[in-house]
Parts: C-alpha cells; sequence; structure tokens
C-alpha cells in the first residue's frame, strides 16, 4: 500500500445539463465509510426533492477495495453507480465520495445516455476539484534515557514529526506519527543512541 494519495481538498459542486435534465454532482473529502454516508444523507436532504442520488465512494486510500462501494438508487441497475465508480476508480483519488442529484427533464435518456451523463457528470467534478496529498502515518513510541531529550527533539524537529504525547516516567516517553518515509529516516538517525528504542503501538 502505498503511503500517500490525493484526495480532495474541500467540498466540490457541478452542474450539467442533458436533454432537459440536470446533473448536480458534488465530491468531497471523507474519510472512512461512516463519513461518506453522512456526506449522502447530508446531499440527499440538501436536495430533498430529487428522485436520484447515485454515488460513489473510495472512502480510503485508492487501493483499499474494502472501502469503495455505489448505489443507482432508482435509475436502472448498473447505469449510474457503477459507471460512477468506474471513473473515480481510474483517477487515483482516495478519501472521496462523489454524488450526483438528478432532475428529470421530461426526455428518457436510455440506459447508454444515463451511463454516459452519470459519467461525465463525474468526469468534470473531477477535473475541476482542489485536491491535496494525504500521507499515511501510524503512531510510534520513543523511549529514551532523559538525558537524550535533547538529541531526540533536534531530530523531531529537523524530520518534521508530529508528537502525539510526551511522558517524563522512569524512561522519556515519546508519542509519534510516522509516515513510512519517517520511520526510515528516524531508523537511520538513531544509529548513534542504541539505548534508544522505537517501536510501533
Amino acid at each position: 500500500m502505498a503511503d500517500s494519495f490525493i484526495r480532495p481538498a474541500q467540498r466540490h459542486s457541478t452542474r450539467l445539463e442533458i436533454k432537459r435534465s440536470e446533473f448536480i454532482c458534488q465530491a468531497a473529502p471523507t474519510c472512512g465509510v461512516a463519513a461518506a454516508n453522512a456526506f449522502i444523507e447530508q446531499v440527499r436532504r440538501q436536495y430533498s426533492d430529487a428522485r436520484h442520488h447515485c454515488w460513489c465512494y473510495v472512502a480510503g486510500p485508492p487501493d483499499d477495495y474494502n472501502q469503495w462501494n455505489c448505489s443507482d438508487d432508482g435509475e436502472p441497475r448498473g447505469t449510474a453507480g457503477k459507471p460512477m465508480l468506474n471513473v473515480l476508480m481510474h483517477s487515483g483519488l482516495g478519501e472521496v465520495t462523489v454524488v450526483v442529484t438528478r432532475y428529470f427533464g421530461g426526455i428518457k435518456l436510455g440506459a447508454g445516455g444515463l451511463v454516459r451523463a452519470y459519467s461525465q457528470a463525474v468526469q468534470q467534478c473531477l477535473e475541476q476539484l482542489p485536491t491535496e496529498t494525504r500521507v499515511l502515518t501510524k503512531p510510534y513510541e520513543l523511549l529514551a534515557p532523559h538525558s537524550l531529550t535533547g538529541a531526540l527533539e533536534l531530530l523531531i524537529q529537523q524530520l518534521d514529526i508530529e508528537v502525539l504525547d510526551r511522558q517524563w516516567l522512569e524512561l522519556l516517553q515519546i508519542r509519534v506519527n510516522l509516515s513510512a518515509r519517517q520511520v526510515t529516516s528516524l531508523r537511520e538517525r538513531l544509529g548513534p543512541y542504541p539505548s534508544v528504542t522505537l517501536k510501533a503501538v
């Protein structure tokens, strides 16, 4: 699994009209399935008079297939959710949920027309979506003699490490969040200090 990926930086919305039907596509950063479902429900309430709120999400890293899902929400089977998810999968984005709200304009689009419309709505939204890099981290604990406090604090500052907690007990205990790259760098820099222990928690 990659230690970083691209995700939405903020919520974004676009509109597309096809044969008088209006497709409102909204994408948002959502970390986890619960957040994805909460965003879908929020959009349902926002456009409560619309008949269809088709959705898809990649609620974790792009390669975590267990956090992929989609729904046609009343459209003919396979004409909305799966085409939308297909566009999302090929975007390489993670922690993202997309909802397309449709207001029917009186002209039927047919199965092929719906697939193209929902796919196009998502493509248009993703093309304009502001993004950011999400670096995956895990919690670790540093255990060291108190005499090495200064040396460790300097390493933490130089490697731009996020500190979660510090405790001065029998040993100095520092809980930190580290990316895979930071773990490698920190282990290398701790070479001269064999009395320091770095362990995942």
